[in-house]
């Protein structure tokens, strides 16, 4: 399964559990295993590299988890969970970019000036008229 360009999992590292759903399918459901539930186990996966481990566990844990139960059929619910999965660890694999610190524009400030001018001019024009008003 392909994650992003650099990373790809081999399908026999993702466990994958069949249960009973609850969701569609009336009478069927009663019957049938549609639900599926799709794990990783990103500890022992010997397709990340320890810094990709250390950041996706970090983030998500040391278990990946990805359920579907969308669908009455398996393999429809199979496709879905592993899309999910992989969502989930292409997201997780992100770099988190550092915040440049960055000052507001000129246009920026004075708009905000402004704003606030106009807020207090009618908060002001709601008040009680003071009796020097007259």
């Amino acid at each position: 399964m392909r994650v992003t360009r650099e990373v790809s999992v081999p399908l026999s590292e993702v466990a994958m559990r069949v249960s009973r759903s609850s969701g569609p399918g009336g009478q069927h459901a009663n019957v049938t295993a549609s639900r599926v539930e799709a794990v990783f186990d990103v500890a022992a996966s010997s397709a990340l590299t320890e810094d990709q481990k250390r950041r996706v566990m970090a983030r998500c844990g040391p278990r990946l988890t990805a359920v579907a139960q969308d669908t009455r059929s398996q393999a429809r619910n199979r496709e879905l969970a592993l899309e999910r999965l992989r969502a989930r660890l292409a997201a997780a694999l992100t770099p988190v970019r550092t915040r440049r610190a960055t000052r507001p524009t000129a246009s920026s400030r004075r708009q905000r000036l402004d704003s606030k001018r106009r807020r207090a001019e009618l908060k002001r024009a709601r008040r009680r008229p003071r009796a020097d008003d007259w």
